[in-house]
């Protein structure tokens, strides 16, 4: 297993996204902040308009936010040129798109669409048949290597797809709902092949997706509602009293700079918090109650 590279953080900023269409102005994102270590595996989930696909826009430098920073793999995407642009996304981000028509070139075996984009990565042939062949044998469709697309099935596809994202070794991999045309099955195999290169490779791996599913693969979920991070689920190993391996996961609040954070919906729904909350200071925790007395004062935490 490879150590995650260094230099494959990304940390964002408050973040802003404003599209302007027929002079309307519309905030997809609204000071998101977000911060990924090095060699980390993140789900980044959130209801369709919550900001999530423009975040990937920007992080893949497909897109240039309004305000705030964010960097990635050391480029900062607010201030760089045009030519540090395309060599950014030749060689320090790889991306996966949800249609498989926007990752594999129809009329190219798998082997092809590798080597090709090895190729414009400025590979030597030998050193891009040795790369293509690691690669396909790394996300286990190496006996899939000269077969074009409409040969392969869904989860085929968007492991070769990975394989291309793969080609010039990026220190960041970004995924795009990689899983939503998939079943049950071809989404875990393709979930799995992305922590497979994690692991193999240290390479940073943030998936965006609205399928809360996918959280069940990954250590850490990200939840992003109205353009901000409002929760995090953090899952750790753990064993429980009859000592069995198990998984134990955590919820947490985000809270920004200023003091804001974003209750879960499940909890605001369950107390039928709306308007506004009363509020209590204890000695290890902040009391949130709903704001009419006569309401049942269970705590929420």
């Amino acid at each position: 297993m490879n150590q995650p590279d260094p230099d494959g953080a990304i940390v964002c900023s408050d973040l802003v996204r404003v599209f302007s269409t027929r002079g309307i102005e519309v905030q997809a994102l609204q000071g998101l902040s977000l911060q990924v270590d090095s060699g980390g595996v993140v789900a980044v989930v959130g209801a369709s308009g919550s900001g999530k696909s423009t975040l990937l826009g920007i992080l893949s430098g497909l897109d240039v936010p309004t305000a705030g920073s964010a960097v990635v793999a050391g480029h900062d995407l607010v201030t760089m040129g045009g030519r540090e642009r395309v060599e950014f996304r030749r060689h320090s981000v790889g991306f996966v798109w949800q249609q498989t028509a926007r990752n594999l070139l129809p009329y190219l075996t798998a082997a092809e669409n590798v080597a090709l984009i090895a190729g414009v990565g400025r590979r030597a042939g030998r050193r891009r048949r040795a790369v293509v062949d690691e690669l396909l044998d790394l996300l286990d469709v190496g006996d899939c290597r000269d077969r074009r697309p409409r040969e392969l099935s869904g989860g085929q596809q968007q492991r070769v797809a990975i394989a291309v994202a793969m080609a010039n070794s990026p220190r960041v991999l970004l995924a795009d709902e990689p899983t939503g045309e998939l079943d049950e099955a071809a989404s875990a195999e393709v979930l799995a092949a992305m922590n497979h290169v994690n692991r193999e490779r240290g390479t940073t791996v943030l998936v965006v997706t609205h399928d809360a599913t996918v959280s069940d693969h990954v250590s850490r979920t990200v939840q992003i509602r109205d353009g901000r991070t409002s929760t995090e689920v953090l899952r750790r190993a753990a064993v429980d009293e009859h000592g069995a391996d198990t998984v134990v996961a955590e919820e947490y609040a985000v809270l920004d700079r200023v003091g804001r954070l974003q209750l879960p919906d499940e909890f605001t729904r369950a107390l039928e918090l709306r308007d506004r909350v009363r509020l209590a200071l204890e000695s290890d925790h902040v009391g949130v109650w709903p704001s009419d007395d006569d309401r049942d004062t269970t705590e929420a935490r």
